[in-house]
């Protein structure tokens, strides 16, 4: 329907069935547009698994430099609870976003659960994991630099690189973890060997995943710096649904090729996400008209009287 154009009164022929598919970018902008309020609607289900980090930062600003014991407690506390919950938190989204990329139909707050719960103990993990390494990282950009102040040798930065190092391979290793987690049910050991090689075989897909983050970290720190309010406005919404579907879009295709298509071809089945379940001739009851239907053409107007 041309709404934004005079002849909005006038239906196409619609889209034929057997039209080709769209692949690649196309796709990915296809599958986002269709998809953008329910990726709205995940972000903010995803940030409020951030709520009790968001509550230490009153509590450190209420304390100043009369930290009590209590209130540490309770930023142990608060942040342990973060670190726990965040990995189960991303299962339950890749799994509505799998769904997304595949095509398929889901619920998002059934789905979501539905993973937070059913990988709850490798998700956790993984998650614990991931914040030590992201501290490790931030702490390894605040020390290093300044012992190499003091002690005026390069080979302080040794350790920082190793670090940053193990943090990128583990950042990259997420990409297939989550996706593999939701989509098998391979064991812990296998998941991280797995997610490890694919970090390294996939490296075109891993470098457009990894331009993509930093180009929307860098505009969320512009919008930080000089434009506060959409910044806060977006950050419920957008970037970590949004990084997500980048993710598993790049991602999920090399777990089909190099995990799930193995599997069933060695077990000599065809992988069933491979399948159009919409093909099958026997089950259909209707004909699909799209690109066969005559366009409708607009009524000229009359004189004639008008009815009340």
């Amino acid at each position: 329907m041309g709404i934004f154009s005079k002849n909005y009164e006038s239906a196409g022929s619609g889209i034929a069935k057997d039209a080709p598919k769209k692949e690649g970018v196309a796709l990915f902008f296809d599958i986002f547009g269709r998809k953008i309020w329910n990726l709205m609607t995940l972000n903010l289900m995803y940030m409020s698994f951030f709520l009790p980090l968001i509550l230490i930062l009153p509590l450190i600003y209420a304390c100043g430099e009369k930290y009590s014991d209590v209130s540490l407690i309770l930023t142990v506390v608060l942040a342990i609870i973060f670190m726990i919950l965040i990995g189960p938190a991303t299962a339950g989204m890749i799994k509505v976003i799998r769904c997304f990329v595949l095509g398929k139909h889901t619920f998002i707050w059934h789905d979501f659960w539905k993973g937070f719960k059913s990988n709850f103990k490798t998700a956790a993990i993984v998650g614990f994991i991931d914040c030590i390494l992201f501290l490790s990282a931030l702490s390894a950009f605040a020390f290093y630099p300044q012992l190499y102040e003091e002690v005026q040798s390069k080979a302080v930065y040794i350790p920082m690189v190793i670090t940053l190092s193990v943090f990128l391979v583990v950042l990259v290793m997420n990409f297939y973890i989550f996706p593999m987690m939701v989509a098998t049910t391979l064991k812990t050991k296998n998941l991280f060997k797995n997610s490890f090689a694919l970090a390294f075989v996939a490296l075109k897909q891993n470098a457009i995943t990894f331009l993509v983050i930093f180009l929307t970290i860098g505009v969320m720190t512009l919008l930080r710096m000089f434009a506060t309010g959409v910044f806060l406005f977006l950050i419920p919404f957008f970037p970590a649904a949004f990084l997500c579907l980048v993710s598993c879009f790049n991602s999920y295709p090399v777990i089909q090729k190099y995990v799930i298509n193995p599997y069933y071809t060695s077990i000599g089945k065809i992988n069933p996400e491979l399948i159009d379940d919409t093909d099958d001739e026997t089950e259909r009851i209707f004909e699909d008209m799209g690109g066969k239907e005559k366009p409708i053409e607009k009524r000229p107007k009359g004189k004639g009287k008008r009815i009340s």
